[in-house]
């Protein structure tokens, strides 16, 4: 593999003069404003008899702007400036004609278009030329490398109450500062990449370099980033290039009128469960527009990196369809596995830290794939983080299939702590996937219908609530303190968001009611909302303040079964987690040497029963319990 990837490396260093100068072509691909005031256009579209450039600035006149053609299936169009302005003015639309080989005309958006939008009465999306007269500029440096990420996966668009598609404002001024209270200090944006159907959640990308015009321009998109940075809060982008839509008008499929182009024709060009294209990466264009893709992100909005969707079905022919994976080392070698894809995986990794050694990246893999998250000279994938994917599925079994007295506490620590020697792990109980319609998020699992009656502070505590609330506050504390590197929660799932995540379409009568976040229900006082959002809050702050993300993994020195108590230690403290259904303990011996209490689910800032004393230190004595020492009695 690293082979294969030296070779890719050498051959960019011999006819491209390097990776700096072939990932820079988002710079001269599309369309580009030249400092005389004339415009440079090119295109990559092999399968093309003939290329041309339409739009408002030409009447839409198909012919008069041709293409001249290039080596290796590229095109290019200079047009001179109209007494020293462009002759495209800012806010025209365009589209790329091109003259299929069956000599039908085709009328594209530009794979490289930096913006595209779509009227109310219209289906398809139109390009727009993006060139305002003066752009947003950065007022903000961005963060320093995080130690110990936090993260807050959010989503643009259903981040208000309001049933409507909300804006890069609302985010900017009424999201990120509730983020940095609750003490996350990195946001993942999904679907910012331009999609045209709203409900494929940002994951069927049909155009790669455009911000998603549905929340505003692209500048707005920059000052959000921009406050972030000011905040102290870095910004990953999710990423797909793991697929792309199907669309052609408003999309790259059959882009040049051919059915490959940027993606494997026939059956291995199609992914049989997502209906949409699957790239080609052998190919050197394709190459050329993914990693021109990442840098356009990281040079011209700022962000910090990125989360990479669906590296799962990047790695394997069988696209992990129908595949379990045991950890045998077999399920990772041998001719299912698609090394070309492995292989770019490993150069956008190479030119992010060589570029940008700022950045960081994270794989979504539920595979295990070894080294993923080992440096590239190592022959790693060259990833920061790996999502620990088998974390929430864990709780979500043991939720639905078992009774609180058969909770198996030893399960429970393999699951939260089997992961590969110095491979990082992203820890979560919950994200996005599990909020969306048809699943359940573990508020929702855990108090169910009650979730509609029972909130309010003026109702008597039901068993029901009382569980589920602080069972909740209990799985989020353990998996952040013991299930990885760093942390995520998905936006609203921090204090209980009631309710599934459902985006408007035909099935729904294209409501907005699911497609959004009741961040009101923690500020209304006579709601138990509160409480979770409070103990998130506290949680988090807690971690910034002992770094425990940062730190090697925990000792775990008790998994009682019958007790059903876990104790580890972590970053200079002590975790104790009592998950019996209705067992209290006085006087229980765990291994320490003295304690105070620092944050406890039970206090009644977090809708707990206030059974212990903060004011009270515990001092250990010598007496040896669980192969340690010296311990105490809590």
């Amino acid at each position: 593999r690293y082979s294969l990837f030296y070779n890719h490396l050498k051959n960019i260093e011999e006819s491209e003069g390097g990776l700096d100068k072939f990932t820079k072509s988002y710079k001269t691909f599309g369309i580009n404003q030249l400092a005389d005031g004339g415009i440079y256009c090119k295109e990559w579209a092999p399968g093309a008899e003939a290329v041309f450039l339409a739009g408002d600035f030409n009447g839409w006149n198909p012919f008069s702007h041709p293409y001249k053609k290039l080596e290796y299936g590229k095109w290019e169009l200079f047009i001179p400036p109209e007494d020293g302005c462009s002759p495209v003015p800012h806010g025209s639309k365009l589209k790329v004609v091109i003259r299929a080989q069956n000599g039908a005309l085709l009328y594209r958006i530009s794979p490289w278009a930096r913006y595209v939008v779509r009227e109310e009465d219209k289906v398809n999306y139109d390009w727009v030329h993006w060139n305002p007269p003066q752009s947003y500029i950065h007022k903000n440096p961005s963060p320093k490398r995080l130690k110990s990420l936090r993260i807050y996966e959010s989503h643009v668009g259903i981040a208000s109450p309001e049933g409507k598609v909300a804006s890069y404002k609302n985010f900017t001024y009424n999201v990120l500062p509730r983020i940095k209270d609750l003490g996350y200090n990195c946001v993942q944006l999904m679907a910012i990449m331009e999609h045209a159907y709203y409900a494929s959640f940002g994951y069927q990308v049909t155009s790669f370099f455009a911000a998603s015009s549905r929340y505003g321009t692209p500048d707005d998109l920059k000052e959000m980033i921009d406050v972030a940075h000011s905040m102290g809060i870095t910004v990953l982008l999710d990423v797909v290039h793991s697929h792309a839509s199907k669309n052609s008008e408003d999309g790259l499929n059959q882009f040049d009128g051919t059915d490959s182009c940027f993606f494997h024709s026939g059956y291995r060009g199609n992914h049989q469960l997502w209906d949409s294209r699957l790239f080609d990466y052998a190919n050197w264009e394709v190459l050329r527009f993914l990693l021109s893709n990442l840098r356009m992100w990281i040079e011209d909005y700022r962000f910090d990196g990125f989360r990479f969707d669906g590296v799962t079905s990047m790695l394997y022919h069988h696209h992990g369809i129908g595949t379990g994976f045991s950890g045998d080392y077999n399920e990772y070698f041998g001719l299912h596995v698609d090394e070309d894809a492995l292989c770019y995986l490993m150069l956008a990794n190479h030119m992010i830290n060589s570029l940008h050694p700022e950045c960081i990246t994270i794989a979504e893999d539920v595979s295990g794939m070894p080294a993923l998250c080992r440096p590239v000279a190592e022959g790693g994938g060259g990833f920061d983080y790996r999502l620990a994917m088998a974390i929430p599925d864990k709780w979500i079994q043991i939720i639905k299939e078992l009774k609180d007295e058969d909770w198996n506490m030893g399960n429970i620590v393999h699951t939260l702590t089997n992961r590969r020697y110095e491979e990082k792990y992203i820890a979560y109980a919950e994200s996005h996937d599990q909020a969306l319609v048809g699943d359940k998020t573990l508020a929702f699992r855990l108090m169910d219908a009650e979730m509609y009656t029972n909130m309010s502070v003026l109702m008597p505590l039901t068993p029901v609530i009382d569980r589920g609330i602080q069972l909740h506050k209990m799985i989020r504390l353990i998996t952040h303190a013991l299930g990885g590197e760093s942390y995520l929660n998905f936006m609203g799932n921090e204090f209980g968001h009631p309710e599934w995540l459902d985006f408007p379409r035909i099935g729904n009568n294209e409501s907005y009611h699911y497609a959004r976040r009741q961040f009101n229900l923690t500020e209304d006082d006579l709601l138990r909302y509160k409480f979770l959002n409070a103990f998130d809050r506290d949680m988090n702050k807690l971690e910034e303040r002992f770094g425990w993300l940062a730190s090697p993994q925990a000792y775990v020195s008790e998994k009682h079964e019958s007790n059903k108590v876990i104790a580890f230690e972590r970053a200079g403290l002590i975790f104790i987690f009592n998950f019996h259904p209705y067992q209290s303990y006085v006087d229980y011996r765990v291994v320490a040497f003295k304690y105070k209490i620092l944050l406890d689910s039970d206090a009644g800032e977090y809708g707990g029963h206030q059974r212990l004393d903060h004011n009270t230190e515990y001092f250990s004595e010598e007496y040896p319990h669980n192969y340690r020492p010296n311990s105490i009695m809590v």
